[in-house]
C-alpha cells in the first residue's frame, strides 16, 4: 500500500514538474518563436468591411489589416493575414494555427476566461444619430420621438423595450439616413462604426449621441493572444501605446473609419 502511494506521489511530482516546465516554456517561446521567424501570423475573418475584407487583387486590407501590419513593424517581424470564419477563430488561436486575433472581437469575462487581450484598439456600440440641429442632445431627450431601426437586430429590440418611442424598421442604414435628413424620423440607432462610414461617404451632417454602457453603450475590442504569454503581451501593448501616441493609429483610424475610434 506504502509503495502504491509513493508511486502515486512520484507520478504526480513528475506531472507537476512537466506542466511547471511546459508553462515556463510557453512563457519564453511564443515571442522568442515570433522573432526568431521574424513573422507574425494574425487571424481575422475577411469579410467584415470596413475592418478586414477582400480588395479587387483580393488582398486583405481594412482597419484590422492596417492595425496588425503596424503593430507588426514596430515588433520588427513581418506580418502573415490569416482568414477564418469568426465563430471558430478562437478555437483556431488555442490550436496555435496563429499567433494572435485581430478581428473587433468584444473583451468581454467569458472570453477571458479562454484568451489573453491587449487594448483595448477601439471601441464601439450602440449609438444613436440625429441631425446636426435636432433638439435631442441626449439619451434622456430620445422619448416620443420616430427612430429608425434595422428590422429584427439588436436595436429594434432596444428601441421598442424603452416603451416612449414610434419605432420604424428598415433593411439597411442607407434607407434610415435618408430618411433621417428628410425629416420621416428623427433618430436612428444602430452599430456606432457603419454610422461613421456612411456619414464619411455621403458628407451628411448629423450628431452622434452615444448612450451610457447599461444601454449597449462603448465597448472595448481587443487582440486576442494565447494565455501564458505576458512577453509577447507586453511587447504588443507597447507596440499599440506607441501606435495611439505617434499619430499611427489616427490616421489608420482615418483613413478607414473616418473618425478617431480608439
Amino acid at each position: 500500500m506504502l509503495t502504491r502511494k509513493l508511486k502515486g506521489l512520484i507520478v504526480a511530482s513528475t506531472v507537476a514538474a512537466a506542466a511547471l516546465l511546459s508553462t515556463c516554456a510557453v512563457l519564453a517561446d511564443d515571442l522568442q518563436k515570433i522573432q526568431d521567424a521574424k513573422e507574425i501570423r494574425i487571424a481575422m475573418s475577411g469579410q467584415y468591411s470596413p475592418f478586414s475584407f477582400a480588395n479587387e487583387q483580393n488582398q486583405i486590407v481594412g482597419f484590422d489589416a492596417s492595425i496588425s501590419e503596424a503593430l507588426a513593424e514596430r515588433m520588427g517581424v513581418k506580418v502573415t493575414i490569416v482568414t477564418t470564419p469568426f465563430d471558430g477563430i478562437i478555437a483556431g488561436l488555442l490550436a496555435k494555427k496563429y499567433d494572435a486575433i485581430i478581428a473587433s472581437m468584444t473583451i468581454t469575462p467569458e472570453r477571458q476566461k479562454a484568451v489573453d487581450f491587449v487594448g483595448p484598439y477601439y471601441h464601439a456600440g450602440r449609438t444613436i444619430v440625429v441631425k446636426e440641429g435636432s433638439p435631442i442632445q441626449s439619451l434622456d431627450d430620445l422619448k416620443d420621438v420616430t427612430v429608425g431601426v434595422t428590422l429584427g437586430d439588436a436595436h429594434d429590440k432596444w428601441a421598442r423595450a424603452r416603451g416612449n418611442l414610434k419605432v420604424r424598421t428598415y433593411k439597411g442604414l442607407p434607407e434610415m439616413l435618408v430618411d433621417l435628413e428628410a425629416g420621416r424620423i428623427n433618430a436612428l440607432v444602430m452599430d456606432s462604426v457603419p454610422v461613421l462610414v456612411a456619414v464619411k461617404e455621403t458628407g451628411q451632417k448629423v450628431r452622434i449621441i452615444t448612450p451610457p454602457e447599461s444601454d449597449g453603450g462603448i465597448e472595448g475590442m481587443g487582440i486576442a493572444l494565447r494565455k501564458n504569454n505576458p512577453e509577447l503581451k507586453a511587447t504588443m501593448q507597447q507596440a499599440l501605446q506607441d501606435m495611439l501616441a505617434d499619430g499611427t493609429y489616427e490616421k489608420i483610424s482615418m483613413k478607414w473609419i473616418g473618425n478617431d475610434i480608439r
